[in-house]
């Protein structure tokens, strides 16, 4: 979103209060924000509130002029790169469906090039009335986009379908199509988390991972336009939209669903922490504290990239390598073992770098000797430079593979 504007429309529903926290979190993610309200939601929410929530002045005459000569719906609907509705009643769904544009709003969306993503909150009833439902069918066919309303007790005192979708489905909407479709026709398998090895029915062997950083590699390569596979250990993390997920546990589970998974995938992004070792054996039944020391013999585990590294014939193949010290050396070495196309290397002992947190400092190493040195920035700023990478190389494979055929 970072240098994006966009038009926030906000209609009279009791939603309106909500769309004060996305005009927030839109300028958090660095976009600049101007708001359209009809004049029922002044009823709602005072066009101060925006006003003062994004540093822009909010509009709701139709004819107030910007500038000197500039007509506020058509300066708007021309330098918008998003108009957002929420919420959106059935009302201006009707209006837009039918072509009508008698107010500020919907003038602007008729006017607007920009791509439209509505987010419906109403009564459960009129959400569910076929001519809204129809309304919305028209809408998408002619390309607009829908949240569609999520489910919960709503003001009416009723409950069901028909409260404004969240903030964070939204924000990832809104994300998914201001991102270049660069990815198209690529299907990208990702692992990503920590795995846990098991030695009796209640404790187990695992590692710090969180998998933050492989989903939002996920995330970031759906918002670009490729069919995404996840892979997942055990993580709190909520399953992304829009993507296969398959939840796994140990090492040997995540290696099976690699490999069923890896006939359809043109890349692969291993940034799981896999357990190297897992107990040689397990007990059926807890084991019980005792006086004396408590020993185990561990066992390797499967190598999954090296394995996938040895039969990934045209794949690009990305790998992740943590380390406390000879970064590159052991990174380097980790990257031409195991066939890989690129490694990004991270340093866990630097502030910022590693588990749990929520940004990353790398390094992008690649099979020509090239480093790309990244400073410290968000994981999912982190997660686009790594498949800036991965879009050049598929660019390159595609353009050799165009010419082998002349």
């Amino acid at each position: 979103m970072k240098g994006k504007k966009i038009v926030l429309g906000v209609t009279g529903g009791i939603a309106a209060y909500k769309a004060a926290e996305l005009a927030r979190e839109c300028i958090k993610r660095g976009a600049a924000v101007h708001v359209i309200m009809t004049r029922n939601a002044t009823e709602f929410v005072t066009p101060l509130t925006f006003q003062t929530l994004t540093g822009n002045p909010v509009s709701v005459d139709t004819f107030q002029l910007t500038g000197e000569w500039e007509i506020g719906h058509i300066s708007l609907a021309e330098s918008a790169h998003l108009v957002l509705l929420a919420p959106a009643t059935a009302n201006v769904i009707g209006k837009i469906a039918g072509g009508i544009a008698d107010d500020l709003l919907t003038t602007t969306v008729m006017a607007t090039r920009a791509p439209v993503l509505i987010c419906p909150a109403m009564n459960v009833n009129m959400y569910s009335n076929p001519i809204v439902r129809e309304n919305m069918e028209k809408l998408a066919a002619k390309g607009v986009r829908f949240v569609e309303a999520g489910y919960g007790e709503l003001a009416c005192k009723t409950e069901g379908y028909g409260r404004l979708a969240c903030l964070e489905d939204i924000m990832e909407d809104a994300e998914d199509i201001l991102t270049a479709k660069d990815l198209v026709g690529q299907h990208v398998l990702v692992t990503a988390g920590p795995t846990r090895e098991a030695f009796d029915p209640v404790r187990f062997i695992t590692n710090y991972s969180t998998g933050k950083m492989g989903y939002a590699v996920a995330v970031a390569a759906k918002r670009r336009g490729a069919k995404v596979t996840l892979v997942s250990g055990p993580t709190s993390l909520p399953q992304p939209r829009g993507i296969r997920f398959v939840p796994v546990s140990s090492a040997r589970e995540m290696r099976d669903a690699v490999m069923s998974n890896l006939p359809e995938a043109s890349v692969v992004v291993k940034s799981a922490a896999v357990a190297d070792y897992r107990p040689a054996g397990f007990s059926e039944s807890k084991i019980k504290k005792t006086e004396r020391p408590l020993e185990f013999t561990l066992e390797r585990n499967p190598d999954i990239i090296a394995e996938v590294g040895k039969i990934k014939g045209d794949r690009i193949l990305v790998g992740f390598a943590v380390e406390t010290d000879n970064l590159v050396g052991y990174a380097t070495k980790k990257m031409k073992e195991k066939n890989m196309d690129l490694i990004v290397a991270n340093d866990i002992t630097q502030p910022g770098a590693g588990f749990a947190g929520e940004t990353n400092i790398v390094k992008i190493l690649d099979r020509e000797g090239g480093s790309e040195d990244l400073p410290l920035m968000d994981k999912m700023d982190v997660a686009h430079r790594i498949l800036d990478r991965v879009a050049e190389l598929v660019g390159k494979r595609e353009g050799a593979a165009r010419a082998r055929k002349r």
